[in-house]
């Protein structure tokens, strides 16, 4: 991989952007996912290089970006996103988006549709599903910021050992150190712990989008049904509907190169 620009600017609300930008040609702008940050596209970036600008962004409260303590939501990130491309001058582009990074990149497509050139969606969340609320609550919990929490943790590890459970706790503790770092993971997760909080979610306006669209998912994906990609494929008018056979949903690291040649048959559409 030829060596990345690691770069930063403050935008008007006093926020710092944090991106990587790599590679020259046609901008692609790349979300990350829920507890993802910027270098989790460098397995795909490394493929795509050669043929594009590609340009990873923190979003606000992820990696080396600011991280308010405020209550977020989809439309904060689109402004945060819509900054970054009018800072960058990146308008129109390319946006590629995987798990919550798609339902950004989806919500901004709709507000900022003549800015969007295309629209890669990879595991995109962003889809109602009334049973989600129900999975997320043991992890109440896991959002408590004292650190009772994390002493509870530590002297359940012996007990864990005894029970053959330890890579279950390992994994709850893992959830509680992304959740202590990342501000926006835990303002949806406390926001949304009820299926009539979930309101700016996408489905019933994308049918509007007249952009064209490529979702990508895995046939085993554990976080984000299969039914709610198609859900995008569907909804939107002349979308591409891929589904990557054995797939879970870390696409951008474990699916890099089928990925890569997915989107270049896709966008050599356009060339």
């Amino acid at each position: 991989m030829q060596k990345h620009t690691l770069s930063t600017f403050v935008n008007n609300s006093s926020q710092k952007a944090t991106y990587l930008d790599i590679g020259s040609g046609q901008p692609l702008l790349l979300l990350h996912g829920f507890f993802g940050e910027k270098t989790c596209w460098l397995p795909l970036i490394e493929l795509l290089q050669s043929q594009f600008r590609c340009i990873s962004l923190d979003m606000l409260g992820f990696g080396e970006s600011s991280k308010p303590e405020i209550c977020y939501d989809v439309a904060l990130e689109v402004a945060f996103v819509r900054q970054v491309v009018e800072q960058l001058n990146i308008d129109p582009c390319c946006i590629i988006g995987h798990s919550f990074g798609g339902w950004v990149a989806s919500a901004y497509a709709l507000k900022y549709t003549n800015s969007v050139i295309s629209l890669v969606l990879a595991a995109p969340a962003g889809i109602r599903d009334d049973s989600f609320c129900g999975q997320y609550d043991a992890l109440r919990p896991l959002l408590w910021q004292t650190p009772i929490v994390d002493l509870a943790l530590q002297l359940a590890k012996p007990f864990a050992n005894l029970a053959g459970k330890s890579n279950e706790l390992q994994q709850i503790s893992g959830w509680r150190r992304e959740l202590m770092f990342q501000p926006v993971a835990r303002s949806f997760l406390m926001s949304r712990m009820r299926p009539e909080d979930a309101i700016d979610t996408v489905e019933k306006d994308i049918h509007k989008l007249q952009i064209p669209t490529l979702v990508i998912t895995g046939d085993s994906d554990e976080t984000i049904p299969l039914w709610h990609s198609q859900t995008y494929a569907n909804q939107i008018p002349g979308a591409k509907l891929a589904i990557i056979p054995n797939a879970t949903h870390g696409l951008p690291q474990t699916q890099a190169e089928t990925i890569a040649n997915l989107i270049l048959e896709f966008l050599g559409q356009f060339n």
